[in-house]
């Protein structure tokens, strides 16, 4: 099962966490390129999820949604939800890294530098309450979604290559046309024409 959340700073937004350590595993190997992964630095916490549209990054996250979204992580540490200045980090789902030897639930990164942070100074129950109660459980299958992600991916990048290639035989057969047009002008010039004055005369075919 897998929790959801709906953002008063984006309600369009997917946010969404694991239940357990186990089930973050399965986040973890299932994840989309679109997904932004939140933890809290130095303690154990839930793994928080938000969805961006495709064509979006990490950059195109507004200062409200990283302040809920952290907030959110901050509240679903053991620890963590007892502190004040609590460091959450968070990383494109792509950075990160999975090594045997890891237990359920722990993860790396592949490039630190791609690896942001945000203080959270203390808990906002502005934030949280109407948050909290946004939370729904869903039985999702996170492989086969994943797997049908890629399918219409792959459908969508197949439909923009014939576009593109019946883009371009258009364009030749244009250049062509254009081309032909061209030769045919420069043919029918009057500088390319004979006549009489040409020193040819017609009466010696009589």
């Amino acid at each position: 099962m897998v929790f959801f959340y709906t953002l008063a700073s984006d309600p369009k937004m997917v946010c969404y966490v694991g239940r357990d350590k186990y089930e973050n595993e399965e986040l973890i190997k299932w994840g989309w390129p679109e997904d932004v992964w939140f933890h809290v630095d130095g303690h154990s916490s839930a793994h928080i999820y938000v969805r961006l549209d495709k064509g979006k990054t990490i950059d195109d996250l507004s200062e409200d949604v990283i302040e809920e979204c952290c907030q959110l992580t901050k509240a679903n540490s053991i620890e963590g939800c007892k502190l004040n200045n609590v460091k959450v980090v968070y990383t494109p789902w792509a950075n990160l890294k999975k090594t045997p030897g890891m237990d359920p639930g722990q993860v790396g990164f592949h490039k630190s530098k791609e690896v942001r942070s945000f203080v959270v100074a203390k808990k906002k129950p502005e934030i949280i309450n109407p948050l909290e109660k946004t939370k729904r459980e869903k039985e999702v299958n996170l492989q086969v979604e994943r797997e049908q992600r890629d399918k219409e991916e792959r459908h969508e990048e197949k439909m923009k290559m014939l576009e593109q290639k019946e883009a371009d035989k258009k364009q030749r057969e244009e250049e062509k046309k254009n081309a032909d047009l061209k030769n045919y002008v420069g043919f029918m010039d009057s500088s390319n024409m004979t006549s009489n004055k040409d020193g040819i005369d017609l009466d010696d075919f009589m």
